[in-house]
């Protein structure tokens, strides 16, 4: 079969691979219908490797060196393998990335998303740019009847955004700063919009990422170029600052914005994936008893997301900025989002052709 293959930095390739043998139990095989390109793809890519091993083989999987890239996917099942239950092939699904070894002591506590062996499929496993991927079935999820699989193909995304807002606790009727509105931070702003933000301020200086901001919920958006970010949203709000706020960039000086615009005792999520240190006086945190809390993919939350999906609670649409093919997937995927970051936001992969029968009509909302 044809798959895109990480080799190293800048070299993504299309060729021919195995096809992956039969699941061993426990394990399903997927037809893959479509896979978004990730932010940490991108980052494989440009910068790798960050996420794949090269060195040593990773503990859980095995893994180590080239790589077929791609999580976020949804499909078919193709095979199953012995002792699943529960599901049947021909069924349509999405599947949580983190395979886990539910063996430590994090996945024996319901915290499978920091599992000592934590293995993300697609980086430290072979992943969905490919017609065929085997994943664990515990980590599979069932699409209801009439939910699209290209929005299959964004629960990923969305989980991580919902699983930031989780942590954060009930955001009912709270003002909400978003720092940064790349994909994980409109991702962000629509999950704390379900789940009823009573007014969300995001912090963005692209042009086409404000747009899009509004576009999925934002109530404002500032600009830290334009303006003193911090007095803003103080201005915005009677001078306290924020409920909560969510770091959606990775940035040394973004964290500190994040826990700038809080109010006392209120709460940081940081959700960015952060590339170097920073210095920062933690006397900030015990003086005003704000809270920083650490949010790392998801738990759980693609039940979540699928259910406001399939409620309208959240469209996905606005996201979707790119379809292409698997055999485009360098040149009209990796290499657009390098040149054109921000008019992109989702590019989703086609690894093969699906019959128009097997998907089912877009949801009307």
């Amino acid at each position: 079969m044809k798959a895109a293959v990480w080799h190293g930095r800048k070299d993504i390739r299309v060729e021919d691979v195995p096809l992956p043998g039969a699941p061993p139990a426990g394990w399903v095989q997927i037809k893959v219908h479509w896979c978004g390109i990730c932010g940490s793809d991108l980052h494989e890519y440009v910068a790798g490797p960050v996420f794949i091993p090269v060195d040593t083989p990773h503990p859980l999987t095995g893994l180590k060196g080239q790589c077929i890239l791609g999580h976020e996917f949804s499909g078919e099942i193709a095979t199953l393998g012995e002792g699943v239950t529960g599901f049947s092939v021909g069924d349509r699904v999405a599947a949580d990335a983190c395979q886990h070894c539910g063996e430590c002591y994090y996945c024996k506590h319901g915290m499978y998303n920091i599992c000592e062996k934590l293995a993300f499929t697609g980086l430290m496993n072979n992943g969905a740019f490919a017609s065929l991927v085997n994943v664990p079935a515990e980590l599979l999820y069932k699409l209801p009847d009439g939910f699209p699989t290209e929005a299959g193909a964004l629960i990923e995304p969305l989980a991580v955004g919902m699983h930031a807002v989780k942590k954060a606790g009930s955001v009912v009727g709270e003002t909400v700063v978003v720092v940064g509105a790349g994909t994980i931070g409109l991702c962000t702003i629509m999950c704390a919009k379900a789940a009823g933000a009573g007014r969300i301020i995001v912090l963005e200086m692209s042009a086409a990422r404000k747009a899009k901001a509004l576009e999925v919920g934002a109530s404002i958006v500032l600009d830290p170029k334009e303006c003193d970010a911090v007095a803003e949203v103080k201005a915005l709000t009677g001078g306290y600052g924020a409920d909560v706020s969510f770091e959606c960039i990775g940035h040394r000086d973004t964290a500190k914005l994040a826990i700038d615009v809080i109010r006392k005792a209120g709460k940081a999520v940081l959700v960015g994936i952060f590339e170097e240190p920073s210095s920062f006086n933690f006397f900030e945190i015990v003086a005003t008893e704000k809270q920083v809390i650490g949010s790392l993919a998801y738990n759980g939350e693609f039940a979540d997301v699928i259910r406001f999906i399939a409620d309208g609670r959240i469209d996905v649409q606005p996201l979707i900025t790119g379809r292409i093919t698997l055999s485009d997937i360098v040149s009209g995927g990796f290499e657009e989002l390098v040149a054109h970051k921000d008019r992109n936001v989702k590019i989703i992969v086609q690894p093969q052709a699906v019959d128009a029968a097997a998907e089912q009509p877009e949801l009307v909302h």
